[in-house]
């Protein structure tokens, strides 16, 4: 058995024609292209991330399973959305921390579609309590955080992302010297990486290559929020 999984063109084949037929039916007559061209090989990339995960960050999870588990479901929630497509066009597949409740935990992520390729590792959208966690850990932790995101090997492959607020949040000194920091609302590593990344043989081997390379940016958010790393 090969030591890396591999994600096939015809996956990448299979979401570009989903992204131009996104509609119950199209689905329906295509729901076994789905299963065996997505589906399926998303699982087994999950599968064989099961052990290096556990390498590198043994307290984050990877689930091969159809619901529930690290692969991000298919079906969108269009009840407050303004896009009614049915269908996400991407595999999102997220390897969450033990304790997590949901996507907003550490953890980290790959994400491909059709048009881009990219790694996440860290916080979307943290909860009220533990954004307010990372940013005092971060006052009271300069150098720590600083160590953090200038360490050598997590900028090489990382770049820090997301969204930020305009004005300094409540509480916090707005002549901080890490007041940039402090008002991000996302606490999110990215990765970019090329199509032909995702169908390369190798390119699980990134990805392990990648998270391993998150771990001190990725301790100070857990040691932030009070889970083990």
């Amino acid at each position: 058995m090969p030591r890396y999984a591999t994600f096939k063109p015809e996956t990448l084949r299979f979401l570009n024609q989903l992204a131009r037929n996104n509609n119950r039916e199209w689905f329906a007559e295509n729901k076994s292209r789905y299963e065996e061209q997505v589906l399926d090989v998303a699982l087994n990339f999950i599968q064989s991330m099961h052990d290096p995960l556990g390498k590198i960050a043994p307290r984050f999870t990877a689930i091969p399973k159809r619901m529930g588990g690290s692969l991000m479901r298919v079906y969108r929630d269009t009840r407050f959305s303004k896009n009614k497509t049915p269908y996400k066009t991407n595999i999102g597949i997220q390897f969450r921390h033990e304790k997590a409740r949901d996507v907003h935990s550490p953890g980290y992520y790959v994400h491909i579609d059709p048009d881009q390729v990219f790694l996440g590792a860290g916080m979307w959208r943290p909860d009220p309590d533990s954004l307010a966690a990372i940013r005092q850990r971060i006052v009271a932790k300069p150098r720590e955080w600083q160590r953090a995101i200038d360490d050598r090997g997590f900028k090489k492959h990382w770049r820090l992302g997301g969204e930020t607020l305009t004005r300094p949040p409540r509480g916090f000194d707005k002549e901080h010297p890490l007041i940039e920091d402090i008002k991000r609302k996302d606490f999110i590593a990215v990765k970019d990486l090329a199509l032909e990344d995702a169908t390369n043989p190798r390119f699980q081997q990134k990805v392990e290559t990648a998270f391993a390379a998150a771990t001190p940016y990725m301790l100070f958010l857990c040691k932030a929020v009070g889970v083990r790393f």
